[in-house]
Order: structure tokens, then C-alpha cells, then sequence
């Protein structure tokens, strides 16, 4: 992309999009948190980080990113920051990003993106900090951050941070963004919430019991978009809600049938298919470029 050549000093780096499989609330810590019970599934879709080094030890982002998003909230920037911070470095970084993964989606584009600068930055810095460290610092950042930075596929519980690697079968996903951004704290207090559905196991979701997402029926009743959406998918498949944002998808078991699907929604549905990943690209990239160094 035009000013972010690899000449100029950029490297470019995977910022996978997500998809949660199910959702629901069990209860409330005593600080508010809300406990969940997810399942995360990683997409071969998504952002592009760009990051350039630089000798001055400042971090500054470069051209556009979400609208609306001053740098110093960019959780971007703030996760270069945090990093930089806990190992110590004297080096700054240009940070810049190619947005694909529509906002307020729930497809978890933010954190995806902070993920990336922490992992991607971890090893262009040098600054090697274990994974469970990276996991942490990007707690702090969003509850979804942690999914990114390890780059499995997981079965996910607590506010999010608590991790179980799942090996998930290769499927793809028909998505769709009926294009409204709802702020998750205002469904979180949504009186028609369900926040205390009972504990369920990994065997429940292993066994296809699994399939809701606590969000879904708040969220079409308040927002018609989103309404329509599931309307309109429910010609070719389940639609199902990932996290707490509007978007929505439904899953297939080869591409060719995703494909068909596509073909078929009515007119007016922005949708677009991706693969579902076994790991991260974010990671399977970080594997190809120390391997290429240590080859040069």
C-alpha cells in the first residue's frame, strides 16, 4: 500500500479478525465485570500493521485509522507504549494500519490490531518477553487481546482472559456488517440481558449444544439494521452474532458452499466470505521471518 513500502523501512504484519462461535454471561464479579463463556475462532481475514523503527523513542501513528480515534487513545499506540515501558526500550516506532475489519462489528479489529504491535514489536525490538507477559499487557488493553497474542483458536472464560486452545474443523464463514456500532457498556446494561445462564462445558460445546450469543436479542430488537441482517442470512444458513458488536455470520464446512451462499443473499447485504484459521496468520508470519533470519 502507497506509504508503507517495504523500502521505506515497514514491515507488515497480519491483524486477524474473530469470530465468537457463542457467547454467554454466567454472572458478575464483584467489580462489575461481567463472566463469560465464549469460543473464539480466528479468521484468515483481516487488518494490516504496518510498523516502521525508528532511533528517537518516539511512538507515532501514521495516516488514517478508526475515525474518530485521537492517537493517544489508539490502542495501537498505547500498546507500543505499554511495551516499550515494561522491556525498557530506548527505540520508538511509525505505526500504521489497513483497516478492513469494520468497528463496532464485534469481529474484534481494535484488539487484533493492539495484539499485533505487541507480538510483532516483542520481536522487532528484541525484547523476547514470554508469551503469558504479552498476554497480560494486552489484558490491560481489552479483554480480547490476549486470543490475539496467543493465536489459537480457544474456548475462553472469566472476562475473557482465561484461555483453553481449541482444535476447531476448517470451515468458512459467510459475514456480514449491517453497519451500526452500539457501545458494548450500553448492551452490558441492558435490563433484557440474560447474565446468569448456567455454567456450560467445553464437551457442551464440542457436542453442537452451544450455538447463542446473549447479545442477539437485545441487539435486534434495538438496532432493525441488525434485524434485518439476520433476516436476510436466515435465506442460507444460522446467522449467529459474534461478540457484542452488530455483526453477524454464518458458518459452512467448505468454501465452495459459503460461495453459493453468498450468491444468494438479497440485495443491499454488505457480506463477504473469509477461512476460518487453525493459527493465527499473525503468527504463522512471526515463524516465517526468524526463520528467515536465521537462514540470511
Amino acid at each position: 500500500m502507497t506509504g508503507f513500502a517495504a523500502g521505506d523501512g515497514w514491515s507488515a504484519w497480519p491483524a486477524p479478525a474473530k469470530l465468537n462461535l457463542f457467547l454467554q454471561i454466567t454472572g458478575r464479579r464483584a467489580d462489575g465485570y461481567h463472566l463469560l463463556q465464549t469460543v473464539f475462532r480466528l479468521l484468515e481475514w483481516g487488518d494490516t500493521v504496518h510498523l516502521r523503527l525508528r532511533d528517537d523513542g518516539e511512538v507515532r501513528r501514521q495516516g488514517a485509522s478508526v475515525p474518530g480515534v485521537a492517537e493517544a487513545d489508539d490502542l495501537m499506540v498505547r500498546a507500543a507504549r505499554m511495551l516499550q515501558i515494561e522491556a525498557n526500550v530506548a527505540q520508538g516506532v511509525d505505526i500504521g494500519v489497513e483497516k478492513r475489519i469494520p468497528a463496532g462489528g464485534g469481529f474484534g479489529g481494535g484488539s487484533s490490531d493492539a495484539a499485533t504491535v505487541l507480538v510483532a514489536l516483542d520481536h522487532l525490538w528484541g525484547t523476547d518477553l514470554p508469551v503469558e507477559r504479552l498476554a497480560e499487557l494486552g489484558l490491560a488493553l481489552g479483554a480480547d487481546v490476549p486470543v490475539f497474542v496467543r493465536g489459537r483458536n480457544a474456548w475462553a472464560e472469566g472476562v475473557g482472559e482465561w484461555l483453553v486452545p481449541l482444535d476447531l474443523p476448517p470451515a468458512w464463514y459467510l459475514l456480514a456488517d449491517p453497519g451500526v456500532h452500539v457501545p458494548t457498556a450500553a448492551l452490558f446494561r441492558s435490563p433484557d440481558l440474560t447474565r446468569d445462564a448456567a455454567p456450560a462445558k467445553i464437551s457442551d460445546f464440542v457436542s453442537g449444544s452451544l450455538l447463542g450469543n446473549a447479545f442477539e436479542s437485545v441487539l435486534r430488537c434495538r438496532e432493525p439494521a441488525v434485524e434485518a441482517a439476520f433476516r436476510a442470512l436466515a435465506h442460507v444458513g444460522t446467522p449467529r452474532l459474534t461478540g457484542s458488536g452488530s455483526g453477524c455470520f454464518v458458518e459452512f464446512a467448505d468454501r465452495a458452499s459459503a460461495e453459493a451462499a453468498l450468491a444468494d443473499l438479497p440485495a443491499g447485504v454488505r457480506a463477504w466470505l473469509a477461512q476460518g484459521a487453525a493459527r493465527s496468520p499473525l503468527h504463522r508470519r512471526l515463524e516465517r521471518g526468524t526463520e528467515m533470519e536465521r537462514t540470511a
